[in-house]
């Protein structure tokens, strides 16, 4: 049969277009490439400064007024440790602000609610019928850590449900809150948990010491890949961006939770390690031995040069706590010096 000349060069160009068409099954997902020669050069030091931790690092920066993100590994999911506390004080205050909860309201200290990491409270539970208020609770769980007071709140504000349900109603992705310190330490630990009602005063130290480290070593190692209790970089900062912008809290609650933050005693050599000593640092640390060393919050730049929301994240590492610590710093001062160096910021650049 013959086909006409004109039907076959259409076929040809048919077949043509079908082979160089793109595809919906093979996106392109190249991260975007800094256009600007300093941007470019920012990335280059981050990527330097995150191989010194000999392991996966996560950053993502943010200018609040500019909206110019920079990251690396912006949707990796790293252990948040008790950064998780800043969403904690988050449904903290959203409560308040509906009149569920007053930084008044005083809660009694009870034999269960003295768990690991809360060194400042052991006292007080020896002494039946003390009292904390939650502005107390809330000055403990974000200025020293405390983890009594940071689970004796989760409770307080409805558990880790409740404080998922508002990340996600805040419209965040990315970030997985769980479980209460304890059983978040207990499964770091090897130890399982027997009922609340059983809970009394030195309960976990005595399972503590009952684990051997064979079963330690195995939990270590189930808790670095376990998803629970994660965050991306980028999932930490949309909360801090949301606070610091009032969307997440009021703006008098924001003053709160703000002040209270800039007053964190933890991680001194982290964000704050190289910045200029007057510089002003919201921030909240986090720790699980050699599996997290973070730190996030906001960062005031001075003069007019803004302010920056930050999350450093540094996962499971062999380095000693002071060069991890030190990863933390020298990011931290890199993106300090670019966006205060910045004569105009007006695009977004992430990796």
């Amino acid at each position: 049969m013959t086909v006409p000349l004109t039907k076959f060069l259409s076929t040809l160009t048919f077949l043509f277009l079908l082979a160089n068409a793109p595809t919906m099954a093979q996106p392109n997902t190249a991260p975007k490439k800094p256009t600007d020669v300093a941007t470019q050069r920012l990335y280059d030091e981050l990527e330097r400064i995150s191989s010194l931790a000999k392991g996966k690092v996560g950053i993502c920066a943010l200018h609040l007024e500019s909206g110019k993100q920079i990251g690396l590994n912006l949707q990796e999911r790293f252990p948040m440790a008790s950064t998780v506390k800043v969403a904690i004080a988050v449904q903290l205050f959203t409560l308040i602000e509906k009149g569920q909860l007053s930084l008044t309201t005083m809660t009694e200290l009870q034999p269960s609610d003295l768990h690991p990491g809360s060194g400042t409270l052991e006292t007080l539970f020896a002494k039946p019928g003390v009292q904390l208020s939650v502005q107390n609770l809330l000055e403990l769980m974000m200025v020293i850590s405390d983890n009594s007071a940071t689970d004796i709140l989760l409770r307080l504000v409805g558990g880790t449900d409740a404080v998922q349900k508002r990340v996600k109603a805040l419209g965040i992705n990315g970030m997985s809150v769980d479980r209460t310190i304890i059983q978040l330490i207990a499964d770091l630990e090897g130890v399982t948990l027997p009922p609340p009602n059983q809970w009394t005063l030195g309960f976990f130290a005595k399972l503590d010491s009952a684990t051997t480290p064979e079963m330690k070593r195995a939990a270590a190692i189930k808790i670095k890949n376990d998803p629970r209790d994660t965050s991306t970089p980028e999932a930490m900062v949309d909360l801090l961006t949301q606070i610091y912008q009032a969307k997440a809290i009021s703006p008098d609650s924001r003053a709160l939770l703000l002040g209270v933050m800039e007053r964190c005693r933890g991680g001194q050599a982290r964000l704050k390690g190289f910045l200029p000593p007057s510089t002003v640092v919201a921030h909240k640390t986090g720790s699980l031995y050699g599996s997290a060393t973070d730190d996030v919050g906001i960062i005031t730049l001075p003069g007019d040069a803004g302010h920056i929301a930050i999350a450093v994240f540094v996962g499971d590492s062999p380095q000693p706590l002071a060069e991890r610590e030190q990863t933390i710093a020298h990011a931290a001062r890199a993106i300090y010096d670019y966006f205060l160096y910045q004569p105009a910021l007006t695009t977004t650049s992430s990796r």
